[in-house]
C-alpha cells in the first residue's frame, strides 16, 4: 500500500511538472510533420530522386480544358478566321440564351443591348467609335478571333470566357447583326 501511495504521489508531481511548464510554447509535439513544414525548391529538385519539380511541358501537348487556336493574333490571322473558322456549336435557344447571359455582362456595357454601339460606356463618352454590327462585314470566324485577341481599343476576352461560351456569343452576336437589318 505505501508504494501504490508512492507511486500515485510522484505521478501527481509529475503531471503538475509538465501541465506547469510555459503555455505559449509547446510541451510535446504529437505530429513533428504537422508543426514543421518540409520546405520545397519551386524550381529545384523534388528531394526523392533529385529530378527537376518543373519541367517544360512535352512539345506539342495541350492542358486540360484548353483548346489549341490556330490563328495567330494579326491581321493576316484576322482574315483566315474570317474566311474560314467556323462553329463547332449548333446554333439552338440554349445556346442562344446562354450567349445573350454572357454578352449582357461583357459586351452589352460597350456594344449595347441591340448590338447597335449604344452601350453605357459609349452614352458615356468613355468610348467613341464602338461599331454597329449592322455597319460590320463580320462572320462567326471574326468575331470568334476578335473576342479571342481583341481589335482596335476592344480588349481580349479570352480569360473570361471559355471556347464553348465565345462560340454562344458569337451566335447571340449574329443573331444581334439579324435583327439589326
Amino acid at each position: 500500500m505505501r508504494n501504490f501511495i508512492k507511486i500515485i504521489i510522484a505521478l501527481v508531481v509529475v503531471t503538475i511538472m509538465v501541465s506547469c511548464g510555459n503555455k505559449r510554447t509547446r510541451q510535446v509535439q504529437y505530429m513533428p510533420d504537422m508543426y514543421v513544414s518540409v520546405p520545397y525548391d519551386v524550381n529545384g529538385a523534388d528531394g526523392v530522386n533529385g529530378k527537376m519539380v518543373n519541367q517544360t511541358p512535352v512539345v506539342g501537348t495541350i492542358a486540360r480544358g484548353q483548346v489549341p487556336f490556330e490563328y495567330a493574333s494579326t491581321y493576316t490571322g484576322y482574315k483566315k478566321a474570317k474566311d474560314s473558322l467556323k462553329s463547332p456549336l449548333k446554333v439552338n435557344q440554349l445556346n442562344l440564351d446562354n450567349g445573350k447571359k454572357m454578352y449582357d455582362i461583357y459586351c452589352a456595357i460597350c456594344h449595347g443591348k441591340k448590338g447597335d454601339g449604344d452601350g453605357i460606356l459609349s452614352q458615356r463618352d468613355k468610348f467613341n467609335g464602338i461599331p454597329n454590327y449592322a455597319d460590320r462585314d463580320i462572320t462567326e470566324g471574326s468575331i470568334y478571333h476578335v473576342i479571342m485577341y481583341g481589335k482596335g481599343i476592344m480588349g481580349s476576352h479570352a480569360s473570361q470566357l471559355n471556347n464553348t461560351e465565345r462560340w454562344q456569343v458569337v451566335q447571340y452576336v449574329e443573331k444581334l447583326k439579324k435583327d439589326l437589318k
